[in-house]
């Protein structure tokens, strides 16, 4: 009886997971990143309260560091092709992710 259950259990606990996933999910170039040069349509992103996924389609690497709506500042990342890199998420105090740029070298990180 326990079997049935867990595998009950198990299941929904993907479903849940999967579906959850896709909701904060935002699958495109920056939206509104100022002056700076936007990152290629080919290095996407993913934001969530916790953490932003930055993947790279690119054949070539890029160096990129994600924008947020109230001005905080994070180091730049070198992604390789194909690599999903982890950054700050939008947090929970109503900041926004509002794209990704190419790293230019100016910000001091």
């Amino acid at each position: 009886m326990k079997r049935p259950v867990r595998s009950t259990f198990v299941a929904c606990s993907v479903v849940l997971a999967v579906a959850s996933s896709g909701t904060a999910a935002h699958a495109g170039p920056a939206e509104n990143t100022g002056s700076e040069t936007p990152a290629p349509a080919c290095v996407t992103f993913s934001a969530g309260w916790r953490y932003t996924f930055v993947t790279n389609g690119c054949p070539t690497t890029h160096t990129v560091r994600v924008v947020y709506g109230d001005g905080m500042q994070v180091p730049h990342r070198e992604v390789p092709p194909g690599a999903v890199v982890t950054f700050p998420g939008y947090g929970t105090t109503g900041n926004t992710v509002q794209g990704v740029v190419l790293y230019d070298g100016t910000d001091g990180s």
